[in-house]
């Protein structure tokens, strides 16, 4: 399959991926400890679409139980293997007025403090799977109602972003299955391969990325007249250096 379309920057919205986009990590796999090989072939046989989504979601946390504490923990190591670039390309889309947004299937008590890291400070921005714990702070339960712990729940979940008020032209940046099932949905669909290149994405994607630096979207995420209000503004200049070197 080939992603349908591709229209040019400039873009009133980007979507992000979490897991192996913005991070190295898989948050899931990182809660994961003493099972964490069963959780890991469990996640890439998701990811590589496999298994459906639903199928591996609640497995996996059956398996792990994570703690309140565990998911702080994991968003501390979200942004310790942060990308690099990734808080400056952030910052670079909001001061041109563009909408950041993280839709992910990740666990949103990980994934939203690293968002608020990186400066993507609005809630609704921030789409990931709820869950509940225990007085004591033990696990309980995930949201299963949520659109993202399932196959095909990215489609609704970014189409609704992508037609918002005021959205301009989206664009959307993951690595999974989940992220290319939701390609359509968008003006251009960039599969990332900086820290996994899947082959199903990277060859269905009609363009991509493999550089493990997000710098190195700069030229496929902004227009030429965008770069230059950019490089005149002062306040990018090591963005726009580190993606000239990448070029």
């Amino acid at each position: 399959m080939l992603i349908p379309k591709d229209s040019p920057p400039p873009y009133g919205t980007v979507i992000f991926d979490c897991d192996s986009t913005l991070s190295r990590i898989e948050g899931i796999e990182e809660l994961a400890k003493d099972c964490r090989e069963e959780v890991e072939e469990l996640t890439r046989r998701a990811m590589d679409g496999e298994l459906p989504l639903e199928a591996a979601y609640g497995a996996r946390l059956q398996l792990i139980c994570p703690t309140r504490s565990d998911l702080d923990a994991v968003a501390e190591h979200y942004t310790r293997e942060a990308l690099p670039h990734a808080k400056e390309l952030v910052a670079a889309l909001q001061f041109l007025g563009k909408r950041v947004v993280i839709v992910s299937g990740g666990l949103l008590a990980a994934v939203a403090p690293f968002a608020r890291d990186l400066g993507i400070l609005d809630p609704d921005d921030v789409n990931a799977v709820g869950m509940r714990f225990n007085e004591d702070g033990s696990y309980l339960s995930f949201d299963d109602t949520s659109p993202l712990a399932r196959s095909g729940g990215k489609i609704p979940v970014v189409r609704a972003i992508a037609e918002a008020p005021a959205a301009g032209q989206s664009v959307l940046i993951g690595d999974g299955a989940t992220d290319l099932e939701a390609a359509a949905q968008v003006a251009r669909f960039i599969g990332f391969g900086g820290v996994v290149a899947r082959p199903q994405v990277m060859d269905a994607a009609r363009v991509t990325c493999r550089t493990p630096d997000l710098a190195a979207l700069v030229p496929l995420l902004f227009s030429t007249e965008e770069r230059e209000q950019l490089r005149a503004s002062g306040l990018h200049t090591p963005l726009l250096e580190a993606a000239a070197s990448l070029s």
